[in-house]
């Protein structure tokens, strides 16, 4: 079957390294900078937290989305799980409405990993790679996160990979306000 092009691009960032948020938040604020319409929704990281990235964009009057429960381990499955529906189903509106040039997903590969609890029975890969075949044409999709599916890399226009090669957290380095959130 030939690839149907799209105007608007898939992009994932992924790997152990750090970068992948950061990358995906320069994008968008190229994005803005270029008169075009974006909203980032981050899977993951709770709204009972604020982060840097989010302050800065909300003042250029980007719409940032906290829609997680925030680490698995601080919260029940059963409280993620609940999370990552809400967050399927608010990704899924926004990529149908029309209202956006961007959508970051943020941290969608990371949920998508997940093997403490059952996940793919509320969004699985084939689900996102559903998403990425019915999108608006235009619509360009960033989708980050470690360990991005195979088959998510392989449907991407660009996949970049951040590869660790040192970080402070090795040494028991706590994460620093501005530098990693």
């Amino acid at each position: 079957m030939p690839v149907q092009r799209h105007n608007g691009r898939v992009i994932v960032y992924t790997g152990d390294g750090k970068g992948k948020t950061t990358a995906a938040f320069g994008l968008a604020l190229r994005a803005v900078g270029r008169g075009m319409n974006v909203v980032i929704l981050q899977f993951l990281k709770s709204p009972e937290r604020t982060y840097g990235e989010q302050l800065a964009l909300q003042r250029l009057g980007v719409e940032v989305r906290q829609l997680g429960a925030g680490f698995t381990w601080t919260k029940t499955p059963d409280v993620h799980r609940e999370a990552l529906k809400r967050a399927w189903a608010v990704a899924k509106e926004c990529v149908h409405s029309g209202r956006y040039d961007v959508i970051v997903l943020d941290e969608l590969n990371n949920a998508l990993a997940i093997d403490r609890f059952r996940v793919d029975d509320i969004v699985s890969v084939e689900d996102v790679l559903e998403l990425i075949r019915t999108r608006p044409p235009s619509l360009h999709l960033v989708i980050t996160g470690r360990a991005a599916h195979p088959e998510l890399i392989a449907a991407a226009d660009i996949a970049t990979e951040m590869t660790l090669i040192k970080h402070d957290h090795e040494q028991g380095t706590t994460a620093m306000k501005g530098i990693e959130f």
